[in-house]
């Protein structure tokens, strides 16, 4: 890893590759500042643009994305009380009380600072974890590979919250969606129904930006006027008092960072319950709780600490194991194949150069994000004021544009606009998204691990330890989350 890493020193800090990561928090600090948006859609946006680029700058533009929306999300949250994503629904509760009282640089700078550091853990954290894992993951086998794809399937049931049941039924929907086109272990076309255009199958691209961009977009632009109701509190001063604190509490800081990494770990979980759980678990462990919800700079320290944190050790489990961290890494997974990265146990030895390089970007990203939005915290806020109809044509100009540059035809946005509806209804029914995404990501991927997993090893691949070690796991899991299900259900 040390060699390794300092290979890939004159890569890292080459022009090219901080213009493009530099394009990725840029992207990530605006969505991130937009609420509803969140650092999906962005990933969303930059998806198309990955195409023909150099594996490197392209997954670097990404990371950048993903690893800078937890940072810029703080400044709705705590100027207007509105989650700029859902990562940061906790900061809410002391943020913007720490606002009202006229102490929003204070907070701010904190949640920044916390940040930096809490996304500098989570590539740590991922660094330590690929010389960790290499012997395991080297004695990876199809049966394994086979059996960590099922449990990615079935992780989507903790991605789908109080739904687990509908995420699966989504996920099967995905699966199902993944096998049009080409078979990918037989010379057979399937579902094409005579159209040329599905022949290669849907495209990643378009699914992700008719899942997840095209609703949110309508949902906003469907409220009209600017997108903070209420006028926006000032900044004000205070942001020395900031950095003070995450000095006073740095334990809590390091303690919710390690948290957040955990939590990143565990596919599925990711940003719908960093910030809450962190919340919840410091209001229980701190002495002085009379002071939570009112305006205690503890209550931003934490669950920002934990966000930033999470994204590296959502990594851990997309890049070593090829099963998707959570809904943002879903999309990077399906980029890496686009570019021609195969996740997976085998990316240490075939591609380490551009495992370091991520990582790199990973901790590049939170720092540069925290001093963007440390020098322009003023110009940032005031975006909040911006009508949304009068962002509405670049953004969507960016969706269309981005959608027909998967393969140029017709039939691309024809596509989009019939994934913009299920997406929409979906959103509307209370429907998760993200399990059709994984479910049609990791499609191909079980269909040719099955086939060769049976054809060489009959059923006696679920004899192997490796394999019997995972199905463990995942019944684990699945129980955890069907009993966390009916523990919410008989709350009053």
């Amino acid at each position: 890893m040390l060699e390794a890493s300092l290979a890939a020193l004159p890569t890292i800090f080459s022009l090219q590759h901080m213009l493009h990561l530099m394009l990725g928090v840029t992207v990530g600090l605006a969505v991130g500042v937009l609420p509803g948006l969140g650092g999906i859609v962005g990933m969303a946006l930059l998806l198309p643009f990955a195409y023909g680029l150099d594996p490197m700058l392209g997954l670097s533009m990404l990371i950048g994305v993903a690893a800078v929306t937890t940072t810029s999300d703080t400044f709705p949250a705590v100027l207007m009380g509105i989650p700029g994503s859902s990562g940061s629904q906790a900061t809410i509760m002391d943020g913007y009380p720490l606002a009202q009282k006229g102490q929003a640089a204070r907070a701010l700078a904190a949640a920044f600072a916390a940040s930096m550091i809490g996304g500098v853990i989570g590539a740590i954290a991922l660094t330590l974890a690929i010389p960790i894992a290499r012997p395991l993951v080297l004695a990876f086998g199809t049966p394994e590979l086979l059996a960590m794809t099922f449990l990615g399937l079935c992780m989507v049931g903790v991605l789908s919250g109080r739904r687990p049941l509908m995420g699966i039924l989504v996920a099967a929907l995905g699966l199902l969606i993944g096998t049009v086109g080409a078979a990918p272990t037989s010379p057979t076309y399937r579902f094409v129904f005579d159209q040329d255009y599905l022949f290669d199958g849907f495209q990643l691209v378009i699914i992700s930006l008719g899942l997840f961009a095209i609703p949110e977009i309508l949902d906003v632009l469907a409220k009209g006027g600017a997108i903070a109701k209420h006028a926006p509190s000032r900044v004000g001063k205070g942001w020395l008092q900031g950095f003070r604190d995450i000095f006073t509490h740095r334990w809590l800081v390091l303690r919710h960072s390690v948290i957040g990494v955990g939590v990143g770990i565990v596919p599925g979980l990711g940003s719908a319950i960093v910030d809450w759980l962190n919340y919840g678990y410091l209001v229980q462990t701190a002495k002085d709780k009379s002071q939570f919800g009112k305006g205690d700079i503890r209550g931003v320290i934490a669950p920002e600490s934990a966000n930033n944190a999470k994204e590296g050790g959502a990594l851990i489990p997309t890049l070593l194991f090829g099963v998707p961290g959570s809904a943002g890494m879903a999309l990077l997974l399906g980029a890496m194949v686009v570019v021609g990265v195969e996740p997976g146990p085998r990316i240490i030895d075939t591609n380490l150069n551009i495992v370091v390089v991520l990582i790199w970007s990973l901790a590049i990203a939170n720092i540069a994000g925290t001093i963007i939005c440390l020098g322009f915290s003023r110009p940032i806020a005031a975006l909040t004021r911006v009508p949304f109809p009068v962002l509405f044509p670049f953004i969507f100009l960016l969706v269309t544009l981005g959608a027909y540059q998967a393969t140029r035809h017709i039939g691309d946005l024809i596509v989009l606009v019939g994934f913009g509806i299920l997406g929409w209804i979906m959103k509307k029914l209370g429907a998760p998204r993200a399990p059709l995404l994984v479910g049609f990501i990791l499609s191909t991927l079980a269909e040719r691990y099955l086939w060769l997993t049976t054809s060489r090893y009959g059923l006696d691949w679920l004899t192997r330890p490796g394999v019997m070690a995972i199905i463990a796991i995942t019944v684990v899991l699945l129980a955890l989350s069907l009993r966390k299900k009916k523990s919410q259900e008989v709350e009053p």
